[in-house]
């Protein structure tokens, strides 16, 4: 038996490295045995974190709280998660036996259970957000809600419905209800999933009670659009109703291409991407055809064709006669089932989805069945020509499709050795161009900063600090701002739900852990407030209630100062939270300080509790108190309606500004011409990244250069508007001014085999908001028309070529612009 076993026998805490072993080895023995159906428990980032730093902090967290990732419109009895979490932002999760022994330690809550599923090729994820059915029930109207999970069988919905409604299940028929209009009647036997059977997130059904109803069903239904998708593309000719060769309809049934997409739950990141891809005219001539042959169903990179087949049948709806929009849920129940990490209702970056569907539609379509192995070969000196070439040979003879004919590439990367210049040549294909955007060295920073000393309350300062820098930097800048005196200090804080979260006292701490949307206090004290001998004092404000909870019913600021770490009496917190107050009481002169409020007739007389660390209950405040010299003490001050007559608070409840604030301005504006150049640039390779050197034996830190050598007849460029670290992740605003017709790349590619390097654009996905959420569009010009519309989900409408340019653009499509004699030779051919 380990000491902390025995130490947790007698219910004393762990030391919190002892802690921290414990749970790493937890975490990896539920690592070593994933196994469907284990529990996993959802944790708010906030608090773990705060447990994690405890490690390097003098304080520990207080209890388990999770109602920062809680819907507060949800019942208490059933709380649910806030839509669009991020795992690793806004939560963690981790095993059953790790929430048994942080419960064991620091209590709290509330619990959030969910279970470990298991996914395409053995792989395990936890279903955080199961699925949400809203159910209508026909005989009355009225409505529940139905939470299962995604892999649940459509029997078992039924025994659900039934049971929750005193139906037999011979007598009961579910609907698909989607849009509030009979889909699919869903099969009581069936044993297929409820992700298969493509019901999504916030998806109706509907109950019908038939009291005459036979054991056997009539599974048909007009207009049941699951029923009529094929499970592969139709050989009915298709010609006289699709785009012809350059994107022109050779119908008269009316406008095609011209329908939106229905969002399925915060997927508009997917039909951003889709209605770019459906209105690539290569991909229109090809999917609208039959494709049938071309499917390679035995690709164990591939999934079968069913990927393939998805976007076919799709772009078919898109490109059929009618405006109405169309609801992808076939499409988006494979794309879940093929790529879960874009399953349930989180926002995804529209560049990654795209990617997976070119990768996937690549391998469901490749022609070569039996891929031969070739060893790559350094170009030795030969012609880059006769390199070129012969790579491309190669990477065709194992990639052989419609994307690789359209899509793919060619550059030519050259690696030198910085100690005995050896060089080496290789020529990779590439799908998509990711190109950098210039950025600031610098980041802009807001922090209050509150005065302890009772002459004034707290004042805003903006500085800029280095986007690299440490908590000493912004200390530093705030200090200057604010005109911090020698013997003065600053403590910073960050405060969230009314309450310190963590206090930042460490001052190598990188500022990439301080998020823009983190709202950060500056304390400023004399030194001689702060040091042995002193303890924090946390005085938060509630509103005056009967009960002894706390739980939601904070509001402002909290007040933080240094007391003695000797007894108090309560008059004597009483006096200092009059003090601090001081510079709100509505009569209060200027010249007022902490010893002029606190002597003479005594004007305070709030209600004061001390707050127990380890739950969310007060304690009436003991004459006899002892601030705990380890760790904040935290008392609450009660208000009622006098004391707000009293003192201002309207002060207190205005809302602490945000680290940074995002503006509608354009701060910057860059060519698309620069952001290549930038890509195409010679730098060094990455530590972790190194080149072991032929002619040295070592790896070398060796430069790395990039040239276009062969462009596709679809060019893709993906502005890299998102930076990433460990826990701050910034969009980058900067506007790219980029051709609309004639980008000529000529001088750009090495290869001079004659063909055309002039593209004109033909769509793009738009990107608004910032990171972790925000909304995806896209522009796309219909070729027929010669005009542009935007599509924002169902919603399709014309717009001015002029205004397609914005600095929300994230993804670029440009296709091939053939000259004269190149569209002569085609057509002859």
């Amino acid at each position: 038996m380990t000491i902390c076993d025995s130490m947790m026998e007698t219910h004393v805490p762990c030391t919190l490295e002892e802690e921290r072993r414990i749970v790493t080895e937890l975490i990896s023995e539920a690592g070593d045995n994933l196994k469907e159906g284990n529990l996993y428990f959802v944790i708010s980032n906030r608090w773990y974190t705060s447990w994690q730093r405890s490690s390097r902090e003098p304080t520990r967290p207080g209890p388990i709280d999770n109602h920062d990732i809680i819907d507060t419109q949800s019942d208490a009895s059933d709380p649910q998660l806030c839509r669009r979490l991020e795992e690793g932002v806004d939560y963690v999760l981790v095993p059953q036996q790790v929430w048994k022994k942080l419960v064991e330690w620091y209590k709290g809550g509330p619990t959030i259970q969910r279970k470990l599923i298991c996914q395409r090729f053995q792989s395990y994820s936890v279903e955080v957000y199961p699925l949400c059915l809203k159910l209508t029930d026909s005989r009355d109207k009225s409505s529940a809600t139905i939470r299962l999970s995604k892999q649940a069988s459509v029997g078992l919905l039924y025994e659900l419905v039934c049971s929750a409604r005193g139906v037999s299940k011979e007598k009961a028929r579910i609907w698909d209800y989607f849009e509030k209009k009979k889909s699919v009647l869903l099969d009581p036997s069936s044993e297929r999933t409820l992700e298969e059977s493509c019901l999504q997130v916030d998806h109706d059904i509907l109950l019908e009670v038939d009291e005459n109803a036979s054991s056997k069903y009539d599974m048909s239904s007009a207009g049941n659009e699951l029923a009529l998708v094929p499970v592969g593309p139709t050989r009915s000719d298709a010609t006289n109703t699709m785009p012809g060769a350059n994107g022109h309809s050779s119908s008269g049934f009316g406008e095609r291409g011209l329908r939106g997409l229905h969002n399925l739950g915060n997927t508009c990141f997917m039909n951003s991407t889709l209605q770019c891809l459906a209105h690539t005219p290569p991909f229109v001539d090809y999917f609208l055809k039959d494709y049938s042959d071309d499917i390679n169903e035995d690709n164990p990179l591939g999934m079968r064709g069913e990927l393939a087949t998805a976007v076919g049948e799709l772009l078919r709806k898109l490109w059929s006669s009618g405006k109405n929009a169309v609801a992808p849920r076939f499409f988006k129940t494979k794309l879940d089932r093929f790529a879960p990490q874009f399953s349930g209702h989180n926002q995804h970056d529209c560049q990654e989805v795209l990617s997976f569907l070119l990768d996937g539609l690549h391998e469901d379509l490749n022609k070569v069945k039996q891929k031969t192995y070739t060893e790559s070969k350094d170009s030795d000196g030969r012609p880059d020509d006769e390199v070129a070439e012969e790579m491309w040979k190669y990477h065709k003879a194992r990639n052989d499709s419609v994307i690789v004919d359209v899509c793919q590439g060619q550059y030519k990367s050259t690696l030198v050795c910085p100690d005995c210049g050896k060089f080496s040549i290789t020529f990779d294909p590439f799908m998509y161009l990711t190109l950098p955007l210039p950025t600031s060295l610098t980041r802009s920073m807001t922090v209050s900063v509150f005065y302890g000393d009772g002459n004034r309350f707290r004042t805003p300062y903006t500085v800029t600090v280095p986007k690299d820098g440490s908590l000493g930097d912004l200390s530093n800048a705030i200090g200057a701002a604010c005109g911090l005196k020698d013997d003065e200090s600053l403590l910073l804080a960050d405060v969230y739900a009314h309450k310190v979260y963590k206090y930042l006292e460490t001052p190598l701490l990188s500022l990439s852990e301080i998020r823009d949307n983190d709202r950060i206090v500056a304390y400023r004290f004399n030194q001689m407030h702060r040091g042995p001998g002193k303890a924090k004092l946390e005085i938060l404000h509630s509103e005056q209630k009967q009960d002894a909870e706390i739980s939601g019913k904070l509001f402002g600021v909290p007040l933080v100062t240094y007391v003695n770490t000797e007894r108090h009496s309560g008059s004597d917190i009483d006096a200092i939270i009059s003090g601090l107050l001081s510079p709100l009481h509505r009569t209060h002169s200027s010249s007022g300080s902490l010893e002029d409020t606190t002597v003479g007739e005594k004007e305070f007389s709030f209600s004061v509790f001390w707050l127990d660390r380890y739950s969310s209950s007060l304690k009436p405040l003991e004459s006899d108190f002892v601030p705990n010299p380890l760790s904040a003490t935290r008392v609450v001050v009660k208000w009622d309606e006098k004391e707000h007559e009293k003192y201002d608070s309207s002060s207190y409840l205005n809302d602490l500004p945000e680290v940074y604030k995002a503006t509608s301005s354009v701060a910057e504006k860059v060519s698309l011409f620069s952001c290549l150049e930038a890509f195409l640039a010679e730098e060094p390779l990455g530590p972790d990244d190194m080149w072991c050197c032929p002619a040295c034996k070592e790896h070398r830190q060796a430069n790395k250069k990039l040239n276009l050598w062969k462009l596709p007849e679809i060019l893709v460029f993906h502005l890299k508007r998102f930076a990433y670290t460990r826990l701050l992740k910034n969009k980058i605003d900067t506007f790219v001014d980029f051709p609309i017709h004639d980008l000529d790349l000529s001088k750009y590619v090495k290869n001079k085999e004659g063909e055309s390097y002039l593209y004109e654009l033909y769509a793009i996905s738009n990107h608004y908001g910032g990171m972790g959420g925000g909304h995806y569009t896209a522009y796309a010009k219909l070729m027929d028309e010669n005009k542009w519309y935007e599509f924002d989900d169902s919603r399709v409408s014309p717009i001015d070529e002029p205004k397609i340019k914005s600095s929300a653009a994230y993804v670029l499509l440009y296709r091939r612009v053939r000259s004269e004699s190149e569209a002569s030779s085609m057509d002859e051919d």
